[in-house]
């Protein structure tokens, strides 16, 4: 890979990862200020960026892959699952735990996903555990830990449901990540990722539809912020994160969006006056130094080595 290409993957997961983030804290705002019901939403905004990402797919030069895809069995049973347990799963739970808690701590334990990819290829034999994933996997539970207590083991700084369901959705975006790259080789981002929100969208609708909400009291910045949710922190976000893995391996694309958890957090912080403790702020710290850290630091190449044999 010539680094033009690399640098085009890092831009891509650059800007969706900031999608994301700052997509998280507007979310949070519509929960507080309208009630909006996070079933809703999560629906809402995956069957209109679908829809959209499906329109903009059949402008496009393979746009007969729109259609083709669903005439290939084993394409079909995979585009399935990756809409309900990645595309469905990274969407419900996130939002779950931004609901139940805040965007900045929602997003901060999505982002352990790097440690959930790493112990899967080290389970699978795909790669041999380090010394730098030792250091990796330190940074990620210390940080957790002083992020989650704010130092107090007695009591925990975000509640409980938050903890569980962006730990969930951890685990979501690492089964993402990982189980994409064959249906995005074969069939494009576009394709995956519009019928992927699509189906997904639709599955969330059958337990809240959309047409079921209170509108009453809605202003012209709550449209404002609904569009860019679904422009910008899903349709937007989630094409550049998976458009990124033509370019980057998926560690790289999981690790270098760190830049998600500190949009989220400057966001919350700024917008939401959210307020962060002494000891929170050395947990955010670490977790992103965990994510730096293994994007900078090398494999060794025996590893690396291992890793290509594998794929």
């Amino acid at each position: 890979m010539n680094k033009p290409d690399r640098w085009i993957g890092i831009l891509l997961v650059t800007l969706g990862a900031t999608f994301w983030g700052v997509g998280g804290t507007v979310a949070k705002r519509l929960f507080e200020t309208e009630q909006i019901p996070v079933e809703w939403l999560v629906s809402v905004r995956l069957l209109l960026a679908g829809a959209l990402l499906l329109l903009i797919a059949m402008t496009t030069k393979n746009k007969a892959n729109v259609i083709r895809i669903w005439r290939d069995r084993s394409a079909v049973i995979q585009l399935v699952t990756f809409s309900i347990l990645g595309m469905l799963g990274v969407q419900y739970t996130y939002m779950a735990s931004i609901d139940l808690g805040n965007a900045a701590v929602a997003t901060l334990l999505q982002y352990l996903a790097p440690v959930f990819i790493l112990s899967y290829l080290i389970f699978r034999r795909i790669s041999r555990f380090t010394g730098r994933d030792l250091i990796g996997v330190l940074l990620a539970l210390s940080g957790t830990y002083l992020l989650l207590t704010n130092g107090s083991i007695q009591t925990l700084s975000v509640p409980a449901g938050a903890i569980i369901w962006g730990v969930l959705s951890g685990v979501a975006l690492a089964f993402y990540t990982l189980y994409a790259g064959d249906l995005l080789a074969k069939w494009g981002s576009l394709n995956v990722i519009g019928w992927g929100m699509l189906i997904g969208g639709a599955t969330m609708a059958l337990i809240h539809p959309p047409w079921v909400i209170n509108t009453t009291g809605w202003t012209g910045p709550t449209l404002v912020s609904l569009g860019f949710v679904i422009v910008f922190g899903t349709m937007l976000a989630f094409w550049f994160y998976l458009e990124s893995l033509r370019f980057l391996k998926p560690q790289e694309t999981s690790l270098l969006g760190s830049i998600e958890p500190l949009a989220a957090i400057v966001t919350s912080v700024l917008w939401l006056q959210l307020t962060f403790g002494l000891f929170q702020v050395a947990g955010a710290a670490l977790i992103i130094l965990m994510v730096i850290y293994l994007s900078v630091v090398k494999e060794t190449p025996a590893t690396a080595q291992s890793e290509r044999k594998t794929a």
